[in-house]
């Protein structure tokens, strides 16, 4: 590909979204982090490494960012060695990170501000669809600047989707977070209650999918996850929580109630009291397991 792209932020997701990159055939910098695990495997795929946003910025027509929350945003675009101080006017930065829509907003009218455009791109679908270009991504900002920025999205998403001005892909995001933070909920009550009771989990998984409650979490997510007792770090509890709490602030500052968005939130947060918040956000699960002393994964207690 003819598009020099810059990639921030190389985590449990970021990575491979970036590998993909390099797969479709961009020009790719990359730029050191705090675990050079990541940085090392991508420049062996043929990444450039620099050493700071400002860097990336500066070799790149486009910079996707996939940082955790706001302040990390704020960082890599505005900080001391942030793009704002690399790029050059007309650079587009893809923010693929999940933060509260205000916040997005207030980044992208400061990096406008020096002629550098922004698109909110938050990604749904998790390592596994990151490493095969099959991410559903959700794009805010302007037409013009999507276009231009659509190349490398596409590459990275099979459902890519521009839903309006800046911020709005942030709202969508957060919608699709509250559902998934609530829906993982709900099937660990389900699948407590009915392995305590007796019946086989992956039998009950099996004859739901063919039922009404048939849903993605189902189909993909707890085949690994609870009936196999994984919690390995996929979407990490305390990020499920931190958008959570973003959605919440959102629905406040727009008048709208939440109150079962509320509930998750806390068990969330009690499940990262419990030190379950690097792991999945399926250990939300643990909860009910432990308080019922049975293990899903094998209909045994949990002692």
């Amino acid at each position: 590909m003819s598009i020099n792209v810059g990639f921030i932020g190389l985590g449990t997701i970021g990575e491979p979204m970036a590998a993909t990159l390099l797969r479709a055939g961009f020009t790719l910098t990359i730029c050191g982090h705090k675990n050079m695990t990541p940085v090392e495997r991508l420049h062996g795929q043929g990444a450039r490494v620099v050493a700071n946003s400002r860097e990336v910025a500066a070799s790149s027509e486009v910079v996707v960012v996939c940082v955790p929350d706001a302040p990390q945003v704020d960082d890599v675009c505005l900080g001391d060695d942030g793009i704002v101080h690399g790029a050059t006017p007309g650079t587009i930065v893809v923010d693929c990170s999940t933060i509260a829509p205000t916040e997005s907003q207030r980044i992208a009218a400061a990096l406008r501000a020096r002629g550098i455009l922004m698109l909110d791109a938050p990604v749904s679908g998790g390592p596994a669809r990151a490493a095969t270009g099959e991410l559903a991504i959700m794009v805010g900002g302007e037409p013009g600047v999507f276009a231009r920025a659509k190349p490398v999205l596409d590459a990275l998403g099979k459902n890519v989707a521009h839903i309006g001005p800046n911020g709005m892909g942030e709202v969508i995001k957060l919608a699709n977070n509250t559902i998934l933070g609530s829906l993982m909920i709900a099937i660990a009550e389900a699948f407590t209650m009915a392995t305590k009771a007796g019946a086989d989990a992956a039998a009950a998984r099996d004859v739901i999918m063919k039922s009404a409650g048939a849903n993605f979490l189902l189909d993909q997510w707890l085949r690994d996850r609870m009936l196999k007792d994984n919690y390995d770090p996929g979407f990490a509890t305390a990020l499920m929580q931190k958008d959570l709490g973003a959605a919440l602030e959102t629905a406040k500052s727009l008048g709208v109630p939440m109150m079962m968005t509320g509930l998750a939130y806390q068990l969330y947060e009690l499940a990262e009291g419990q030190g379950y918040a690097g792991q999945d956000y399926s250990a939300v699960s643990k909860i009910y397991q432990d308080a019922a002393d049975i293990t899903i994964a094998t209909g045994k207690s949990r002692k």
